[in-house]
């Protein structure tokens, strides 16, 4: 004997749901997406927005709109399929397909009390439309953190690649102080968890931990004298650091507590291929005082990001985010170690989807 396939609700019949939710004082959340590989990525942001409400709908692109949105090569899975899925979820109350690129009309006819989406998109960067729909209905917006390592593009690709992409990516790390971070990305690389290997390790400290530690991995380790101003370097060094990335034929430059601002020739021969990690949730909060800030704006919470560095200080494309609650009497240094453990987990997980060229 087989079950039944799964059958999406109808707008009206989810409206009806906010509708009963509504009035017993509860609160009906909105999601939308293709979904169309599930993953773990998924699965995580699905619970975590589940838990801003007390029931939650997911609104599925058609096929059609999948193939408008994404070319003609997907879905993978037709949205039946797709919908039978996400409707087995713990965490999913009810699923509604959708035949328009954009989720506008359904947001106007549903109504939610919360709007979640993960956190490659910031309220800024949603689409217009669709943000002028949930603002015009009341809804809350809530951009949760984006799970690094985990989409389905970069599902198909690994299926689609060659052999010889799987090639260890080979790191040029630079850091300044303790090395936390290097510790984090050899314990990855160790267990497996990254297909990488650290070509040369470069600190404007020739007594930091940082060299310390990468000597002790057995790590090509290099001094490079900066000058006496602890926030810049002078040219010769800038050429001198471009000069041992290139001698190490590293792919990407990784800047881990690197507290000199790094420059040409550097940017351009590694542009889009230089991330940093930095203790708060960019944009907010630039600059070598990040923790200490968001504890004097009274934020609730703070975090960490890894993003792309260009020549504007802590502005690049944000890869990856993770959060950290801020605590009654924490202090810069307490809460900057709680941000430190969500740092050792997120750039080695960036590292490991790393794309080569």
């Amino acid at each position: 004997m087989t079950s039944a396939p799964y059958t999406p609700m109808t707008p009206a019949e989810v409206r009806d749901l906010r509708d009963s939710l509504d009035k017993q004082g509860k609160k009906l959340v909105f999601t939308n997406g293709c979904f169309d590989l599930l993953h773990a990525g998924h699965v995580r942001y699905l619970n975590q927005a589940r838990a801003l409400g007390d029931a939650m709908v997911v609104a599925l692109n058609s096929d059609a709109s999948v193939r408008e949105l994404k070319g003609p090569t997907r879905p993978i899975n037709h949205e039946c399929d797709r919908a039978e899925v996400m409707a087995a979820l713990r965490a999913v109350d009810a699923v509604v397909i959708f035949g328009d690129p954009r989720a506008t009309s359904l947001i106007e006819t549903i109504r939610p009390h919360v709007y979640a989406k993960g956190g490659d998109y910031t309220v800024d960067s949603l689409n217009p439309e669709e943000r002028a729909a949930l603002e015009n209905v009341g809804a809350e917006i809530k951009i949760l953190s984006l799970v690094p390592g985990r989409s389905t593009s970069s599902i198909i690709e690994r299926m689609a690649a060659p052999e010889t992409s799987h090639k260890p990516l080979r790191l040029g790390v630079l850091g300044s102080g303790e090395g936390s971070n290097l510790h984090a990305i050899l314990d990855a690389i160790d267990s497996g968890r990254l297909n990488a290997e650290i070509a040369v390790a470069i600190s404007d400290q020739a007594d930091s931990r940082f060299l310390q530690i990468a000597k002790e991995a057995g790590t090509p380790a290099v001094h490079v004298q900066g000058g006496h101003n602890p926030r810049r370097f002078l040219d010769a060094a800038q050429a001198e650091i471009a000069g041992h990335l290139q001698a190490a034929e590293v792919d990407v430059v990784v800047l881990i507590g690197f507290m000199r601002i790094l420059k040409e020739p550097v940017l351009s021969l590694y542009a889009g291929r230089i991330v940093n990690v930095h203790p708060s949730l960019l944009p907010k909060y630039k600059g070598a005082n990040a923790v200490q800030m968001a504890l004097d704006e009274g934020e609730l919470e703070t975090g960490c990001t890894v993003h792309l560095v260009t020549d504007e200080i802590d502005a690049g494309r944000i890869l990856a985010q993770a959060k950290v609650p801020i605590l009654v009497g924490d202090t810069a240094a307490i809460l900057h170690q709680r941000i430190k453990k969500q740092e050792h987990q997120l750039l080695p997980q960036v590292l490991a989807e790393w794309k080569q060229s």
